[in-house]
């Protein structure tokens, strides 16, 4: 304990950023939670298809072309605000979005969201996790 006190009255810049930095995680996982942003794993993502959820690919043709879950619309990234009515008109309906990792899905989920669409979800780790988990993907 004595050498812990010793290192933050010798490093109060250190010790402050540690706090910044551990105050800035938690207030954006708080924000997460808040907005509903948290992911769902593949079983979930499963039970939202068996519930028929539209699922939908936020990544490039290319990627799209080479393999993508069976079903899915494909609706890139930089089109989704634009192209949100091709997804539904029901703006209560459950939509599942993913991209190749989890990165990019996100912030297509925003942009939906900001469009009115209350029940939207990202799949966690995107398509990776989905074949990952042993799922089917298909290039039809």
């Amino acid at each position: 304990m004595q050498q812990i006190l010793e290192f933050v009255t010798h490093h109060p810049f250190l010790w402050g950023a540690l706090v910044v930095l551990l105050i800035a995680l938690a207030a954006n996982e708080l924000w997460r939670l808040m907005r509903g942003d948290q992911p769902v794993s593949s079983s979930e993502a499963v039970k939202l298809m068996n519930d028929d959820a539209i699922v939908v690919d936020v990544r490039s043709s290319s990627d799209f072309k080479k393999g993508h879950i069976l079903g899915a619309k494909h609706i890139p990234l930089a089109g989704i605000t634009e192209r949100a009515k091709e997804i539904t008109r029901d703006s209560e309906k459950p939509i599942l979005l993913y991209c190749a990792a989890g990165t990019h899905a996100p912030q297509a989920a925003t942009k939906l969201r900001a469009k009115g669409y209350t029940n939207v979800h990202v799949l966690r780790g995107g398509l990776n996790n989905w074949q990952g988990d042993g799922l089917p993907v298909t290039r039809k």
